[in-house]
């Protein structure tokens, strides 16, 4: 259920923008104990288009700078979170030779009530667990 958005200057291959979706989603799972829903978006910019200090909090950025903006339930600790950032840059720098500085993070945590998985139903109201959800309902 957590909503993923990866943001990069365009002109990587598919295979490198789904390694860095599957990465991120393993370790969702994995360090922050999200359920096993995938809504990812990829998003690859123009560089005119795509802005970022290069060297704030001196850690020198690369042209290869991703973005990674993470909304999802307030569900993990803070220990979780940095385990989280830790573990995607270390796999991304594995698979891919991502430098960990070109990795920028911003993890948004909502309340229940600000999801709608579909027919316009507050889907988690009332503590409905996902798995129970009818699609046929008009309850929700």
């Amino acid at each position: 259920m957590p909503l993923a958005r990866i943001d990069l200057i365009e002109g990587k291959s598919a295979e490198y923008r789904r390694t860095i979706a599957d990465v991120l989603y393993d370790k969702m799972i994995e360090c922050l104990g999200v359920p096993e829903d995938r809504f990812q978006t990829i998003t690859e910019h123009k560089a005119e288009n795509f802005l970022f200090d290069p060297d704030y909090l001196s850690l020198y950025r690369s042209e290869n700078c991703i973005f990674i903006q993470l909304i999802f339930l307030d569900v993990a600790s803070p220990e979780q979170k940095a385990a989280f950032y830790k573990a995607v840059v270390d796999q991304l720098h594995e698979k891919l030779q991502v430098r960990p500085e070109d990795v920028f993070f911003n993890l948004i945590t909502v309340q229940p009530a600000d999801w709608s998985m579909g027919n316009g139903q507050a889907t988690y109201i009332n503590g409905v667990p996902t798995d129970r959800l009818d699609p046929n309902s008009v309850e929700g």
